[in-house]
């Protein structure tokens, strides 16, 4: 079978042409230049063979979104010396891919070529169809003589199938700036993963210095300004490309992502952007478009709408998985928990994509109803904090840091639609929904109530997992205290405040992994041992599950 399949240009989502409100900025953002530099670390970097004009295979090989009969195969080929990431040079080139049922690549399933161009930035993908459900598969690229690293990746079992397990890596906000991506080292090495799940921020868009590790950078961004252009972008994806760890988890297993706000700017809705200013750093039409083009070309991901990421994959009868994108519609943010975040004209999702995750759950005959969900949906009230906590909690969450406010940037924020999707739930007797969450630099696991305020007297419409961030900053972090110090003063707080969270942890930085039965969904905790080194170790830290028909969350003692 023979593949012209090049990568996806996304749509610019509808953006709304009003003047927008002049922007907080979280950081101080310094002038980019008007021309990038282009020729950065990644050309230093560049080995002999590709000085030679050979084409080079640099950013690692990965593989994402399976079906039963197919998988989207990913990597990017550096043609010649100068067809750097955003250089918009390199020729057309011939990049043939295959697929066998052995490590060693000799019982050929599959292959076929794809012509890299810049383009898409000489990325390609190849979406390989007529393969066996459940099943490992070893892939590999070939151009110019050149071979690509092999990697493994698994099919999605049949949609009838009676499926036993399942296993997902989970994770969210990984900067680079702020250290090493030991979380996937981890992942990768664990061998046993049907998919791993990236929650959003995959890519910061800061420019060196600006958002790093307690002040300090680890390691500096490429380009080293704040991502604007087109080219930005390309750059910013191909030095995350770059990452050991982060290739060695895309070679080990199929990725499943959705975009948070990161991957074009900070809170971003969808006219515009806290971390953007109209004008000063070009308009946001086309630095959404620029984003979301470089993203498409750099991820496999398959969208089903060109320009967003939210789609639905079924895994037997187990269960199936809806991913959200809640950046490309949502409205503009409100500043303070007033009366705004009640405003039903106010929106998260945008109808269409509400009307079709309620469809979805409704005619859902899985077992489980797992939701991809970039913010939490759990209430989050904050109580009476010290002072010496509340500005810093308040800081991480994008708060006023005077006085109490809600997180208006996740569902907090937008309360007609939460109270949608979980009166949908409840009214229709939809059962073991699990909400799988990212963004908020904080592990949690929370029951997710219909009324928080009556909680528990009031009933629970479903479970959610909340993983931390692999090296952004949490909370100790920004209190520049010792890990563990604030964990253990404001968790009890938040737990007295808000009875439906089961449990929290402020301070770490690490992973999940998901492992689903019919009886239940278990999501283990671990923790890095110190995100600034590169050779981290990882211990479990505590799991938590949720038992078939009880849409509520406890504590188990043992990982998987």
């Amino acid at each position: 079978m023979t593949s012209r399949y090049r990568s996806t240009e996304s749509s610019t989502a509808p953006v709304d042409g009003a003047a927008l409100l002049a922007p907080r900025r979280r950081t101080v953002v310094k002038a980019a230049a008007a021309t990038a530099v282009l020729a950065g670390p990644l050309a230093a970097a560049l080995p002999a063979r590709a000085a030679a004009q050979t084409p080079a295979f640099l950013h690692g090989v990965a593989s994402g979104d399976p079906l039963p009969d197919g998988i989207l195969l990913w990597t990017r080929v550096t043609p010649t010396a100068e067809a750097i990431p955003g250089s918009g040079l390199g020729p057309d080139t011939e990049v043939e891919w295959i697929v066998a049922e052995d490590r060693a690549l000799t019982r050929v399933v599959a292959k076929g070529s794809v012509t890299a161009t810049a383009a898409s930035d000489h990325t390609v993908k190849a979406d390989v169809r007529g393969l066996v459900p459940a099943t490992d598969y070893w892939f590999r690229f070939s151009a110019g003589g050149t071979d690509s690293p092999a990697a493994r990746t698994r099919t999605a079992p049949a949609a009838n199938a009676s499926v036993a397990n399942l296993r997902f890596g989970v994770v969210s906000c990984a900067n680079w700036e702020a250290g090493y991506f030991s979380s996937y080292r981890h992942l990768a090495a664990r061998g046993d993963l049907d998919a791993w799940l990236h929650l959003g921020d995959y890519i910061y868009e800061y420019g060196t210095g600006e958002y790093c590790a307690r002040g300090a950078v680890v390691r500096p961004h490429a380009p080293t300004h704040e991502i604007l252009t087109l080219a930005d972008y390309r750059i910013r994806h191909a030095r995350y490309k770059t990452d050991p760890d982060l290739q060695a988890l895309h070679a080990k297993a199929p990725v499943i992502a959705i975009w948070d706000d990161h991957e074009i700017a900070n809170d971003t809705w969808s006219g515009g952007a806290e971390n953007h200013t109209e004008g000063a750093e070009g308009s946001w039409a086309n630095r959404q478009a620029a984003a979301k083009q470089a993203y498409f070309e750099w991820m496999p991901v398959r969208p089903a709408l060109a320009g967003t990421t939210y789609r639905r994959l079924r895994f037997g009868k187990l269960a199936d998985l809806s991913l959200l994108d809640l950046r490309s519609f949502r409205s503009q943010q409100v500043k303070f928990a007033d009366g705004h975040v009640d405003d039903p004209e106010r929106t998260l999702t945008g109808r269409a994509q509400l009307d079709w995750l309620k469809a979805g759950l409704t005619a859902s005959d899985t077992t489980w109803r797992l939701v991809g969900n970039s913010v939490m949906i759990s209430p989050l009230a904050l109580g009476a904090l010290p002072a010496s906590l509340l500005k810093p909690l308040a800081k991480l969450l994008g708060l006023p840091q005077e006085g109490l406010a809600l997180n208006t940037d996740q569902w907090d924020g937008y309360t007609d639609d939460r109270r949608e999707v979980l009166a949908h739930l409840r009214s229709n007797a939809i059962r073991n929904t699990v909400f799988l969450t990212g963004d908020i630099h904080m592990a949690w696991a929370n029951d997710v109530p219909v009324d928080a305020g009556t909680y528990p007297l009031s009933a629970s419409a479903a479970t959610e997992f909340v993983v931390t961030s692999v090296t952004s900053d949490n909370l100790d972090d920004i209190a520049k205290v010792p890990e563990g110090t604030v964990a253990a003063v404001a968790a009890p707080l938040v737990r007295a405040t808000n009875r439906h969270v089961h449990w929290v942890d402020t301070d770490r930085h690490g992973y999940g992994v998901l492992d689903i039965t019919a009886e239940r969904a278990q999501m283990d905790y671990y923790v890095l041992s110190d995100r600034t080194r590169a050779d981290a170790t990882s211990a479990w830290s505590r799991s938590y599950r949720t038992r078939s028909g009880t849409q509520k969350v406890e504590r188990t003692y043992d990982p998987v």
